[in-house]
């Protein structure tokens, strides 16, 4: 199985991504979110803006990103325990809200969760839209080594 398809794979698995983010005194912090992807390079989830990991990003915008199916038996293959990613994050901008909203929406529904819209992620709401975009992304070998996904 090649790196992109098996980091397909790991991203149908599961609903949380584990976000790792840090301050500006870089104080590290990490959480679960609910995400969609559109194409395993971007991936959006809603968080309040008074979230730690929020404000982090606000100062901070480099975040690790783990993607992993907890399904898996410990001591099962590594090769489909997760996805390992570097990217940048901060709140959907104005422009590509539309798009992201109905990205998050679809995943959202295709899960049996409601639809969203832009009432859901704008002021008064609690919650904004957010987005990572991964700069590398990595999935295990059997031998327990990081494979690139993009080579070349």
């Amino acid at each position: 199985m090649s790196a992109r398809s098996q980091l397909e794979a790991i991203d149908g698995a599961g609903d949380y991504m584990t976000l790792a983010t840090a301050d500006a005194a870089g104080l590290p912090w990490a959480t679960p979110v609910w995400y969609a992807t559109p194409d395993h390079r971007e991936f959006l989830w809603a968080s309040s803006p008074q979230a730690r990991h929020s404000r982090n990003i606000a100062v901070r915008p480099e975040v690790g990103i783990v993607v992993f199916d907890s399904r898996q038996a410990p001591g099962g293959d590594p090769g489909a325990a997760g996805a390992y990613l570097s990217a940048i994050a901060g709140r959907v901008a104005e422009a590509d809200l539309d798009r992201a909203i109905a990205a998050y929406s679809r995943a959202s529904e295709a899960k049996g969760i409601r639809a969203w819209s832009r009432a859901d992620v704008q002021a008064p709401a609690r919650l904004r839209l957010y987005r990572a975009v991964a700069t590398e992304r990595f999935v295990l070998s059997g031998l327990d080594t990081r494979i690139p996904v993009d080579r070349g």
